[in-house]
């Protein structure tokens, strides 16, 4: 079973708001069987909404739009859908005492704009809304459904949930959709793909693979189509245990699983203790461990150093070695993880100095030279990376790489 998701307002358009409904609506509607073909944005305008509501019911079996569903003049949603599918409007008793029970408990006079609320189209289903006051709405025509969902996101969520996916899935006969992620780390996309093309070439021809990047991580998704789910995960589960064979070191986790979850975890369950000296990535690392439930146990300090004085007078680090080789050198890094152990005792320490730009690079030192170091009992370890060329996409991959990094010093522990 195929559906199409529509996104309806200029707001979207002009990129005021990011639109995190249509993947939520996605990833619902995969979890019960449908195929997801197409998403799309429309402002709101009704021969918009007409033209790309039409298009997606030829092609599809299920559209779901979401927004317009307000109660002022630029919210159309409701009304234009109602001349599409015929029929006058009404007023829905349950969702008028609703609207005006909600209000009341807010402080808000009931007015017309409020009542319009109830008023909906005779041809279509109420989808009733609890947590607020647009309800939604489900239509039919020959065999096709379409539905339409307030744009507030925790509305939607409510009514996908409470409404719409039980509805669904008594109206439609479907088969199941299979996704599994694996993550890897410490391989670039083209160099993974090199290393597993045989594994790759030997899937079964309904298993789909996906490479998705993110800094200094890799995800590879395995997909398969409306299919009997207890066979293919199965199959799926046999496939990643032989990519795991092929790269044993670079494998992260399943599904969400992240390089600073894993750190995360190692500490706790080690009991051992990390703190973080930053210049370059001014903080990023620490609030990426700090972030996460339960890093108190481990995590005792992250010191952002950005300035000389800083690494000198907080961190100890030698006022020859920044003369000498500069604060973006490999003497650096290391003397700033090593000061930041030694003032907080902590067992692992790490820390990162470099050019994030977009000024203050040299023919040497390029804009997004980095450089790392991990420092432990066993020592200190120190390495150099070019993070990239925008600002953003720098401190972005030297907080992977710093964290990478450490992942690989707890696993040789």
């Amino acid at each position: 079973m195929r559906a199409e998701i529509i996104t309806i307002g200029d707001e979207i358009l002009i990129g005021q708001i990011v639109d995190t409904n249509a993947a939520y609506i996605a990833q619902r509607l995969n979890a019960v069987g449908f195929v997801v073909s197409e998403r799309s944005s429309v402002g709101d305008r009704a021969e918009q909404i007409v033209r790309s509501v039409e298009e997606s019911i030829e092609r599809s079996d299920v559209v779901i739009t979401t927004g317009g569903l307000g109660p002022t003049k630029d919210d159309i949603t409701k009304t234009t859908l109602a001349k599409m599918f015929g029929g006058g409007m009404r007023i829905d008793k349950r969702v008028e005492e609703h609207v005006r029970e909600m209000l009341a408990a807010r402080n808000i006079a009931f007015n017309e704009l409020n009542r319009s609320q109830a008023m909906v189209p005779e041809s279509c289903k109420v989808l009733f809304n609890a947590h607020g006051t647009a309800p939604g709405m489900w239509f039919e025509r020959e065999g096709k459904v379409v539905i339409s969902l307030p744009g507030v996101p925790f509305e939607m969520r409510h009514l996908m949930e409470d409404e719409v996916l039980p509805r669904l899935k008594e109206r439609f006969d479907l088969r199941q959709i299979v996704h599994r992620t694996l993550i890897t780390s410490g391989l670039a996309e083209s160099m993974l793909a090199e290393r597993i093309a045989e594994w790759e070439e030997a899937l079964p021809e309904y298993l789909r693979l996906a490479y998705l990047p993110s800094p200094n991580i890799v995800r590879l998704r395995l997909s398969a189509y409306e299919v009997d789910g207890a066979t293919v995960e199965q199959e799926i589960e046999q496939q990643f245990k032989k990519l795991e064979a092929l790269i044993p070191a670079h494998i992260v986790g399943y599904e969400g699983a992240t390089v600073q979850e894993m750190v995360h975890n190692m500490l706790i369950d080690g009991g051992k203790t990390l703190a973080v000296a930053e210049s370059c990535t001014g903080g990023s690392i620490s609030s990426k461990f700090t972030a996460m439930a339960g890093a108190s146990a481990y995590f005792l300090c992250g010191v952002t150093a950005y300035a000389n004085e800083a690494k000198r007078d907080l961190l100890g680090v030698d006022a020859s070695l920044l003369e000498k080789y500069g604060a973006v050198s490999e003497q650096v890094a290391r003397a700033m993880a090593e000061g930041v152990r030694r003032i907080s005792g902590a067992d692992y320490a790490v820390a990162t100095t470099g050019i994030a730009g977009p000024t203050g690079g040299s023919p040497e030192k390029p804009v997004g030279t980095v450089w790392f170091a991990v420092a432990s009992e066993r020592g200190t370890e120190a390495m150099m990376r070019i993070s990239g060329t925008d600002r953003g996409q720098i401190i972005d991959r030297a907080t992977a790489y710093a964290i990478e990094m450490l992942y690989k010093e707890l696993k040789r522990a």
